[in-house]
């Protein structure tokens, strides 16, 4: 299957639900080529974006968990790497 870039913004509105969302991120590290994370104290949520590289069906299995975590949003993006792109 075609490897695709992509990016994911997670929005994290209950703070319970941090730890289970870094095992899921540090489980799927290897799918992660960059990470910032945004605290919005004055508006009570987080945000933490990330830059992506799989398959749709990588991405996907990272994704969808994510979003069923109570008090989380997820949205990604994803487009077709350059035809002349070779990614080992």
């Amino acid at each position: 299957m075609e490897k695709r870039i992509g990016a994911a913004l997670i929005v994290v509105e209950d703070k319970s639900v941090v730890e289970p969302l870094n095992q899921l991120i540090s489980k799927n590290s290897h799918l992660i080529l960059g990470r910032q994370g945004l605290p919005l104290s004055d508006r009570s949520i987080s945000v933490i974006s990330l830059v992506l590289e799989g398959t749709t069906d990588e991405i996907g299995a990272f994704t969808g968990p994510v979003g069923r975590l109570k008090g989380v949003t997820v949205k990604s993006i994803l487009v077709p790497l350059a035809p002349n792109r070779v990614i080992p």
